[in-house]
């Protein structure tokens, strides 16, 4: 197994800094796109098999449970109403287009889920909780991650230029910060679009404030979903089970690491609670990312980018249809509430 994680760290490693210096992309797209170009070079993998497996597995659900000690839960009660209907508004139609789009098109339902989690909640790291849940292979995961980069990149890119052109309030960061939290997917692109706008009108920070809250709050329909997601697999593969005439094992269909995460989750609430600052779970939820970065340059390894480019063209649709969806949702809540 040695051989495969060291592997998989001299990929991490170096991304993780690149990711740093272009946050646009973030480390684990550049891991992953790293582990794909040397994986067709890599022309005996089996020394190194075990270990890439390992880490694309269990590495990924240490990294959501330690993504869970980033998430206080009353960061929802603090957003207030201004913002909460606007993010169940966008999650929800993301994820009605995904599932019509599933069925119209024929869509693998995997990469289905995976696409319309990661549009709806926050790319990367709800692709990362997902996936252990519903049984995704490394190619789905690989193939949703560059869906979501992709329109990650463009709002990144564009949504600045395109609230301006809206005529968003200049001189507060609030509206824009609520759009940018809403419509743009993954987080360090939701950090870099609101940053871009402070930069644009010298707002300081109040744009990033404002659309990093929205983003987390955003962030806990993780909790919800993956867990409706879990239930309808145990019942799915009961069903399936019970068909054959055996018996169900509870124990080995549900992910119990998302138990783990909500308890991390409840762990941070209750001590920020009581005084004790966030900062104290800052280098647990950077070796979270660390992780993610970590796994995804594993998943990278186990993908075959010519297959991937081929089979493309439906989820990139996909994803496209949930990132306009989105979209559209957003501007049309706040122009409601008159935010524009």
């Amino acid at each position: 197994m040695l051989k495969g994680l060291l592997l998989c760290l001299a990929l991490a490693i170096p991304s993780w800094f690149l990711g740093k210096e272009f946050p646009i992309i973030g480390g684990a797209v550049i891991a992953i796109i790293a582990g794909m170009i040397i994986t067709i070079f890599l022309k005996n993998k089996e020394p190194f098999a075990q270990g890439i497996k390992f880490t694309s597995k269990k590495i990924l659900q240490w990294a959501v449970i330690l993504l869970g000690f980033g998430l206080n839960l009353n960061v929802i009660l603090e957003t207030g109403k201004q913002s909460l209907p606007i993010i169940v508004c966008t999650i929800t139609t993301s994820l009605v287009i995904a599932y019509v789009l599933h069925k119209m098109m024929h869509l693998d339902s995997t990469i289905s889920t995976l696409v319309g989690v990661g549009s709806s909640i926050c790319g990367g790291s709800a692709i990362a909780a997902t996936a252990p849940v519903i049984d995704a292979d490394d190619e789905a995961v690989a193939q949703a991650i560059s869906v979501i980069f992709f329109f990650n990149v463009v709002a990144a890119l564009v949504f600045p230029m395109f609230g301006a052109w809206l005529g968003f309030d200049t001189t507060s960061g609030t509206a824009f910060g609520i759009f940018a939290g809403t419509a743009v997917n993954d987080t360090s692109s939701v950090t870099a679009t609101a940053s871009t706008w402070d930069s644009m009108w010298n707002l300081g920070s109040q744009t990033l404030d404002k659309a990093v809250t929205v983003k987390l709050t955003r962030t806990l329909a993780i909790i919800p979903i993956t867990l409706v997601l879990a239930f309808l697999r145990t019942r799915q593969a009961g069903k399936s089970t019970e068909t054959a005439n055996k018996k169900v094992s509870i124990k080995s269909i549900f992910p119990f690491f998302i138990l783990y995460f909500i308890l991390a989750s409840v762990i941070t609430t209750v001590a920020v609670n009581m005084g004790i600052a966030e900062t104290v779970f800052k280098p647990i939820k950077e070796l979270s990312k660390f992780f993610i970065v970590l796994s995804m340059g594993a998943i990278g390894l186990n993908t075959d980018i010519i297959k991937l480019i081929k089979t493309g063209g439906k989820p990139l649709l996909l994803g496209f249809c949930c990132w306009v969806g989105i979209t559209a949702v957003s501007l049309v809540l706040q122009h409601i509430q008159n935010l524009w």
